[in-house]
């Protein structure tokens, strides 16, 4: 049995796989990304030891700990030396590099299987990566700014596709930024989770001397960016891209209805986060217009409301902050992402290219 570092799991080019060994609700509430969920408890047996532990002390709770343990050894140590098949070697962790990694690893040494242990486990995972966040930043921000359905997120996409160094905030935090956010994304990200897609594409990017990203909001559903990336933003190269509202309405209709509109959910999701908007729209006949469209199932119409009477309103005030110069694009323009590129190399002429 060896002990390994954070830098030296993180910098191995995947020679290692992380084993996490602790019970399925620990490693979805925080994981190492490519990590496997080998837990030595379900959630159910944690709990119970956790309440013996309380209410009958440490020798109770290790002795009940080992009778539910002692069947699973078999079938847990051979799933650990599958792995081993990837041609990846495996690294046991837990929540602090505590007693449960140890003793599977003690397990598989005993059982002649050679096997490594991350120090100070996943802890040490989360405290290593927020202190190198900061530091990864590229030098240099360049913000996309825009209203709803002006197509950012897609000329991002665009340029991320042929190599442009683009942080997809919206993608870490699996959540569009807006009340609908989470139509067809199923769960958002917690923050834990999105610190560590963060730090894995700063990674990805490192040496770059920019970045690409969309003038999101501080938070961004469960998740909120760093202090040093809002700064960065901030201090950045600012795009506005700007677009027709009815190929805003055609684009915010394919993304967020027709993908999704027969599904049973779908009618009444849309319902429910309307009904709480419409209490913020001020013009009482827009308000009853879009109450009708909504009842008619009219999305279309729908979203043409929303975005003349609610998100355009607040996007041109929100605007208002920012006091840098702004490089305008039309978003309508089929070579959208390509004038995108052509303005960035007059910006980082100096830069090498892309």
């Amino acid at each position: 049995m060896k002990d390994i570092s954070i830098q030296e799991l993180i910098n191995s080019n995947n020679h290692y796989i992380p084993v996490d060994v602790r019970a399925p609700i620990e490693h979805k509430e925080a994981a190492i990304p490519g990590s496997v969920n080998i837990p030595l408890f379900t959630d159910d047996e944690r709990k119970e030891i956790g309440i013996i532990y309380k209410e009958s002390g440490e020798e109770a709770a290790k002795w009940r700990a080992m009778e539910i343990v002692s069947p699973k050894l078999p079938k847990m140590l051979s799933e650990i030396r599958d792995l081993k098949k990837s041609g990846s070697e495996p690294v046991i962790h837990c929540w602090r590099g505590g007693m449960r990694s140890k003793s599977v690893a003690s397990f598989l040494d005993y059982s002649g299987i050679a096997v490594y242990r991350l120090e100070g486990g996943y802890r040490a995972y989360r405290e290593y990566i927020l202190e190198r966040i900061p530091r990864l930043l590229p030098e240099k921000a360049v913000v996309l700014h825009g209203m709803t359905g002006t197509g950012k997120t897609d000329i991002l996409k665009r340029l991320q596709d042929k190599g442009y160094p683009v942080l997809d905030l919206e993608k870490m935090a699996n959540h569009r930024g807006s009340i609908f956010g989470m139509i067809g994304m199923g769960e958002g990200h917690n923050q834990k989770t999105f610190d560590a897609l963060l730090f894995d594409r700063l990674k990805e990017i490192e040496g770059s001397p920019y970045f690409l990203m969309e003038a999101e909001s501080k938070r961004i559903g469960r998740a909120a960016q760093p202090e040093e990336l809002l700064e960065k933003k901030v201090n950045g190269v600012h795009f506005l891209i700007t677009s027709s509202i009815p190929k805003r309405v055609e684009r915010i209709f394919n993304e967020y209805v027709a993908p999704y509109s027969a599904e049973n959910w779908f009618k009444e999701e849309v319902r429910d986060k309307v009904s709480k908007l419409l209490k913020r729209i001020k013009n009482q006949d827009a308000a009853e217009i879009l109450g009708n469209a909504l009842d008619k199932e009219d999305y279309e119409k729908v979203i043409e409301l929303l975005l003349v009477h609610y998100y355009d309103p607040r996007y041109k005030h929100s605007l208002q902050d920012y006091q840098g110069n702004l490089i305008h694009l039309d978003g309508d323009h089929p070579d959208v992402g390509t004038n995108l590129e052509k303005e960035l190399k007059k910006v980082f002429s100096d830069l090498p290219s892309v």
